[in-house]
């Protein structure tokens, strides 16, 4: 679909402003759901885990290589010998339900088979998650809208245009709203699959 706004000089730098912002918060929801446990393991399900690293909280993949050798474990291993503790009590603490255990040196988390309280929790999680961001998106849109609106009361684009851009911005709302709900099926479903 052609953009109308993207051809109205006053409201290209909006429309611009509109796609870029929409993008990044699919990613961020992208994130969320990599980082999200599943029954397999993956590097990703320790992303939102932090550990104080010398009096700032940073991600573990930063300060340490993060592998899964197997389906059901992941390996931590810290370029300093010295945060395996850290490490160790931040996975323990990140409300995962981990179970991280060092032999001094590598970290191991094992990945236990998720239950069906579990598996039902992290979606009901995810649903919190997806609503938040669809509300990112409805601000966007109302943002948008206004500068719109500013742009028609500041006569640099005719009431015909300013309806135009407004169906314009609920279409992208829509279609990006849309893009969320289909990452969150995805998950679900790979969630709920034993």
């Amino acid at each position: 679909m052609a953009s109308a706004m993207a051809s109205i000089v006053a409201l290209k730098d909006v429309h611009q402003q509109l796609k870029s912002r929409f993008e990044k918060t699919v990613e961020d929801f992208r994130a969320n759901l990599l980082s999200t446990r599943t029954g397999r393991a993956s590097v990703h399900m320790l992303d939102q885990v932090k550990v104080d690293y010398y009096g700032t909280d940073t991600p573990i993949a930063q300060v340490a290589q993060v592998t899964t050798p197997e389906a059901q474990l992941i390996l931590v291993q810290p370029w300093e010998i010295s945060l395996v503790t850290a490490i160790e009590k931040a996975i323990r603490t990140s409300g995962q339900g981990f179970n991280p255990s060092h032999d001094g040196r590598i970290i191991r988390v094992p990945i236990p088979a998720m239950t069906e309280e579990r598996r039902k929790e992290a979606v009901k999680h995810l649903a919190g998650v997806l609503e938040g961001h669809k509300t990112s998106m409805r601000n966007i849109r109302r943002e948008g809208n206004e500068q719109v609106k500013k742009a028609a009361k500041d006569k640099l684009i005719s009431a015909d245009d300013e309806k135009r851009a407004n169906e314009e911005i609920q279409q992208l709302t829509d279609g990006e709203i849309k893009r969320l709900d289909d990452l969150f099926k995805a998950k679900e479903k790979e969630l709920m699959t034993v």
